[in-house]
């Protein structure tokens, strides 16, 4: 009888402790990885002529095996590059070293002459010319590689850095134009904004990286 008693009483313990697990299981919130807030380019099409991009409108950015960050073939520091970044893309002062801009007139005439384009970046593009007195757009795209030892903190770092310069200039567009932060702005407006401040990102495969 005390046998049967015993093994009644692992049982039940064992159904507790099982019951115990799933608990804890279904109730603990576990950290993951969100990855990155933007969606990559599509693979670029073969068969098409790709647009020639200027050395001048290539921001440089590369991360070797040690961790150490270049912007433009110089040693920096990621606290630097934020700013470095926007420099890069405003280019206030024309300087011919940085990016070349283009007015929102002018990629809206080309978007014109495009049988592939859409309606609603027609629609956008004349909304931004109109609203907006015609803004320059840079043609500045930054280009990150990292090595295959860099670390993935390192890797992170360097991005936040990079698309906190976009997230500050579409800040400053923002309220030049709406008033508002971009954050605050509706959908469609935050639409125009996108136009006038491309996301313009571009990642390599890592390599190896002196």
């Amino acid at each position: 009888m005390a046998k049967e008693l015993g093994q009644i009483n692992a049982s039940s313990q064992a159904d507790i402790a099982f019951l115990l697990l799933v608990f804890f299981l279904v109730t603990t919130s576990m950290s993951v990885d969100q990855g990155l807030n933007r969606t990559l380019p599509p693979p670029a099409d073969k068969n098409a002529d790709a647009e020639k991009i200027n050395e001048r409108n290539i921001f440089i950015v590369l991360i070797n095996k040690d961790n150490q960050l270049a912007i433009e073939g110089e040693l920096s520091d990621v606290r630097m590059l934020t700013d470095k970044t926007i420099e890069f893309l405003t280019n206030p002062n024309d300087n011919e070293n940085l990016a070349a801009k283009e007015k929102a007139s002018e990629k809206f005439e080309k978007l014109q002459k495009d049988a592939n384009a859409k309606e609603e970046d027609l629609k956008n593009y004349k909304y931004l010319i109109d609203h907006c007195g015609d803004p320059e757009i840079t043609k500045g795209v930054v280009s990150l590689q990292n090595d295959r030892g860099t670390k993935y903190e390192t890797y992170i770092a360097v991005q936040n850095a990079i698309v906190a310069a976009f997230d500050i200039c579409r800040d400053n567009f923002s309220k030049e134009n709406f008033g508002k932060t971009f954050d605050e702005l509706s959908s469609d407006q935050q639409k125009i904004v996108k136009l006038a401040i491309p996301l313009s990102i571009s990642e390599a495969e890592p390599r190896s990286i002196k």
